[in-house]
């Protein structure tokens, strides 16, 4: 634990009264998970919070206690600024672009900026998640099941079930500590990593049928006509990108997936099919952000443009064959 920035921590939230908690566009589980874990511990203990997710919450993590007072932008005044799960500031939104530094900066990531006033990052940790089971209780604030079914929702989504390379005996042990709270497992597992929808799994089928690879890369592109066609309400992958990380053999290294989105820009998820692979590294070139194993970035430009591009760099930048 880094006991200085800790206890620096924890004093700045002793006087806010007044909060804002923001986390990354196209949230996750994780971003989520621990926007609620620390929104609801600091709702528990008598301060204002107003969480915010610029894109809001997706259907499958709405089961969550707490998920209906997410709000899409805040509104009036505020003391204390935080973000969580963040690797760099772009990524909490457009809500956010006239908003100072934040105080606090809670993350995981190993790309992070350090963009915040105080910096909370622990690199190393499977989730940010994790870094707010260890702290919150240093910090003065009770886990309730609540909080801990989101916080265990976070840990589990961004280790894909326990699957990550970076799974180790510590997470495990802070997930049956969620546990002991009353967080049902088996439950957020389902709901949070197996339950897909109807149009969830046809826009599956648009990505996975036209599926390529070459190179050391497998990757799949999803259009806008296919949200549209499947019916699908989202602007993200669906976690499409989960079945493409599990596609090994043939020389692939990589997995890829291209999102186009309505704005004449890309989202782009990497993830390492071999464990020496550092993704983080060619997402960092487009000004995305990461983890050695999994990453990603949003490009401006059209889906036909980026797409041959990103393809070349990858391998260069990832010495593929």
């Amino acid at each position: 634990m880094n006991q200085e920035i800790s206890g620096a921590i924890k004093k700045r939230l002793e006087i806010a009264n007044h909060i804002v908690i923001a986390s990354h566009v196209r949230p996750d589980g994780d971003a989520i998970g621990s926007l609620l874990g620390l929104g609801l511990a600091l709702k528990d203990a008598g301060k204002q919070v107003q969480m915010t997710l610029v894109d809001g919450v997706s259907s499958s993590f709405k089961y969550l206690e707490g998920s209906e007072l997410i709000v899409k932008e805040p509104q009036g005044e505020y003391d204390t600024f935080i973000t969580v799960d963040c690797a760099d500031f772009k990524r909490v939104g457009k809500a956010f672009e006239n908003f100072g530094a934040p105080d606090i900066n809670i993350d995981h990531h190993k790309t992070n900026e350090k963009f915040g006033k105080l910096n909370l990052i622990e690199e190393d940790e499977v989730a940010t998640a994790a870094i707010l089971t260890n702290y919150l209780p240093e910090w003065g604030y009770k886990i309730t099941k609540p909080i801990a079914t989101a916080l265990l929702t976070g840990i589990v989504t961004d280790t894909l079930g326990f699957r990550t390379p970076n799974t180790n005996p510590s997470a495990m042990r802070l997930c049956a500590t969620l546990m002991e709270t009353g967080a049902d497992m088996s439950d957020l597992y389902m709901r949070s990593l197996v339950h897909k929808t109807f149009p969830a799994a046809r826009y599956w089928g648009a990505g996975l049928s036209a599926l390529e690879q070459k190179q050391g890369i497998v990757w799949a592109t999803l259009t806008v006509e296919d949200r549209k066609r499947a019916g699908y309400g989202g602007n993200d992958d669906a976690d499409l990108i989960n079945i493409i990380s599990a596609i090994t053999g043939n020389g692939n290294k990589v997995g890829m997936i291209f999102v186009e989105q309505n704005d004449n820009h890309v989202k782009i998820s990497w993830r390492a099919l071999d464990p020496t692979v550092d993704v983080s590294k060619v997402a960092k070139h487009f000004n995305g952000g990461g983890h050695a194993a999994a990453a990603g970035a949003d490009i401006p430009g059209a889906l036909s443009e980026v797409q041959p591009v990103v393809l070349k760099s990858t391998r260069e930048i990832l010495d593929l064959d």
